[in-house]
């Protein structure tokens, strides 16, 4: 997809303030420090759209960025790692809830894992907790560049059994540096948001 236009709508931190409005969503959902930001502006082709942080955890509410007046992207809080109270937590845990069961326009999650790690137990809950309330699921796994060509299958293949995934699941290999995987996971994207 061409992006002409990406803006950050809104960050939400109460349901009441999700964008209302037809648009079709995709949520991008994954552990604290995986590359989230990373990801959205290297497919969207913008620099410091979506804010790198040095402090995992600093994402606190639900951000949506409008593609192309067409099409929301959905950063929604990491896990497994964030500096914030049990109370705080279990507000986004009743947010995120929300988000993932009601919202009508959400088509479908990307998920992103670290490539050079075993998925987290946080990863496979979520990944799980998706499957269960049938969100398709695109695996995205991130950081590609930081290990070498001839381990990717092996790193997949560990990311495939530790998530039990789903064989109609997808796992894309994906580098905000060289740009790996990036047309790739916008096909994936795109299947899920139009078809």
């Amino acid at each position: 997809m061409k992006v002409t236009k990406a803006e950050l709508v809104i960050s939400a931190a109460k349901a009441y303030q999700f964008p209302e409005g037809p648009f079709p969503e995709v949520a991008l959902s994954g552990r604290s420090n995986v590359g989230k930001s990373s990801f959205i502006n290297t497919v969207l082709n913008r620099k410091g759209l979506a804010r790198t942080s040095q402090r995992p955890g600093k994402t606190q509410t639900l951000n949506f960025y409008n593609i192309n007046d067409r099409l929301h992207f959905v950063d929604v809080p990491g896990y497994g790692y964030a500096k914030v109270s049990k109370k705080e937590r279990e507000a986004w845990g009743r947010l995120m809830e929300q988000y993932f069961q009601e919202r009508e326009q959400l088509k479908g999650v990307v998920q992103l894992i670290d490539v050079r790690h075993k998925p987290s137990e946080d990863d496979v809950l979520m990944y799980d907790w998706l499957k269960h309330h049938e969100v398709p699921v695109i695996v995205v796994a991130t950081k590609a560049d930081k290990i070498s060509k001839g381990k990717w299958d092996k790193h997949k293949k560990v990311i495939r059994d530790e998530l039990n995934l789903d064989p109609n699941d997808t796992i894309i290999l994906f580098s905000s540096e060289t740009g790996h995987g990036k047309e790739k996971a916008w096909k994936e994207m795109e299947k899920l948001l139009f078809s």
